[in-house]
C-alpha cells in the first residue's frame, strides 16, 4: 500500500522550521518503536501545544513494518485532533542510508527524510545528498543531511570518533545539494553511554555561531541530544537492569542552542530509558501482573511525563500551536 503523506494528515518540516527559527524555539524530534511510545510523544506534544517530528529509524521501520508505521503516524495525528490540538506532525526517517531506503519510505507516507552521508568524504556526501533531494522534492518531502560525525551508537549507526562540522563547508554543501535542513556535529553523541560520570559535557557553541553566521535563518539540527537522566538509570538498575554509569547532554547546554538557529533537536535514548524504567518497576513491584496494558501503560505515562518537562524546559516549543483542551 502506498500513501502520500498529506493523505495521512502529516506535514513536512518546512513551515515547522520557519516558525521555530522565527520564534526562537526548537521542534522536538522523538523516536518511537511501538504504539505506546507514539502515543506518549503525541499526547505530550498535544497537551503542551508543541509541534512534533515522529522519528523512525531503519531498525524501527523493520520492527514495526512499513505497512504499520504510516498508520500509526496517522493515528497520532487523529489522536492530537481528538484532544483539541492543531499541532503539525511530521513522520521522519532517521539516518536513512541510501536513496533506495528514501524511496521506500516516501512511498509509504513519510513526510521528511534524513540522508546520512556523513561517513563519506565531502564531495561524495554532496553527490548522495543531492540525488535524495532531487527525488524527495518531487513529492514535497523535506530532506535533512549531516556534516560532521557524531561518536556513539544508535541502531545501525556507529562511529568511534567525533568529527566537528567545519563551518567553512556549510554554504557550499547547502547550495550544491538544495537540502532543507542540516545536522551538525558540535559535541552531542549517540546512545546511552555518551560521557563518563564526573565529566562536564559542553557543546561547541562557537561552531554553531559560525554556522549560523554562514547560513542565517537556515534550519540547523542536533542529533544525539539525550540527557540520560540519572533517575531513570538508577531506577532501571534498582529493578534488575544492567546499565553502565553515564551522563548525557545537560539541558542547560541545549537551551541556548534551541533559542538560536537550531530548529530541530533529536531525542531517542531518554525515551527508551523512561519507558524501560516504567516497565521494570511494574515487573519488580507487581510480579503477578501479566496484562500488557498495565505495564506498557505505566511505561507510556512515564515517557510522556518526561517529554512534557523536556518540551517546557529545553525546547521552548510549548504553546507554539493550540494546546489540548483541559
Amino acid at each position: 500500500m502506498t500513501y502520500n503523506y498529506k493523505e495521512l494528515g502529516l506535514s513536512n518540516t518546512r513551515e515547522m522550521f520557519e516558525k521555530a527559527n522565527k520564534e526562537h524555539y526548537a521542534v522536538p524530534a522523538f523516536n518511537f518503536n511501538n504504539m505506546e511510545q507514539m502515543l506518549a510523544i503525541i499526547e505530550a506534544c498535544a497537551e503542551t501545544g508543541s509541534p512534533v517530528i515522529l522519528q523512525c529509524s531503519m531498525g524501527a521501520l523493520k520492527y514495526m513494518t512499513k505497512e504499520v508505521v504510516p498508520l500509526l503516524a496517522k493515528a497520532g495525528v487523529d489522536r492530537a485532533r481528538a484532544m483539541g490540538s492543531d499541532i503539525p506532525v511530521a513522520l521522519h526517517l532517521d539516518h536513512g542510508p541510501n536513496l533506495e531506503a528514501v524511496k521506500e519510505v516516501i512511498d509509504c507516507g513519510f513526510s521528511s527524510v534524513m540522508i546520512d552521508g556523513s561517513h563519506y568524504d565531502f564531495e561524495k556526501n554532496i553527490e548522495v545528498t543531492k540525488a535524495v533531494v532531487e527525488y524527495a522534492h518531487n513529492y514535497d518531502v523535506t530532506v535533512e543531511a549531516e556534516l560532521g560525525v557524531l561518536a556513539g551508537i544508535e541502531d545501525d549507526v556507529e562511529a568511534e570518533h567525533h568529527i566537528y562540522t567545519d563551518p567553512e563547508e556549510v554554504i557550499e554543501f547547502v547550495e550544491k545539494t538544495g537540502v532543507d535542513s542540516l545536522a551538525i556535529a558540535i559535541g552531542t553523541s549517540h546512545g546511552a553511554h555518551k560521557f563518563k560520570p564526573g565529566s562536564n559535557p559542553k557543546l561547541e557553541l562557537s561552531i554553531l555561531a559560525k554556522v549560523e553566521d554562514k547560513l542565517p535563518g537556515f534550519p540547523i539540527v542536533l542529533h544525539g541530544s539525550s540527557a540520560v537522566p540519572a533517575e531513570y538509570v538508577e531506577k532501571i538498575k534498582k529493578y534488575g537492569g544492567e546499565l553502565k554509569d553515564a551522563i548525557g547532554i545537560p539541558d542547560s547546554e541545549l537551551q541556548g542552542a534551541a533559542k538560536s538557529g537550531v530548529a530541530k533537536i533529536n531525542v531517542d535514548t531518554d525515551g527508551r530509558l523512561a519507558f524501560t524504567a516504567g516497565v521494570r518497576e511494574v515487573f519488580a513491584t507487581k510480579p503477578a501482573e501479566f496484562d500488557p496494558r498495565k505495564y506498557l501503560g505505566v511505561a507510556k505515562e512515564e515517557m510522556k511525563k518526561y517529554y512534557i518537562l523536556k518540551i517546557k524546559n529545553v525546547f521552548g516549543s510549548e504553546n507554539a500551536y493550540t494546546a489540548a483542551k483541559k
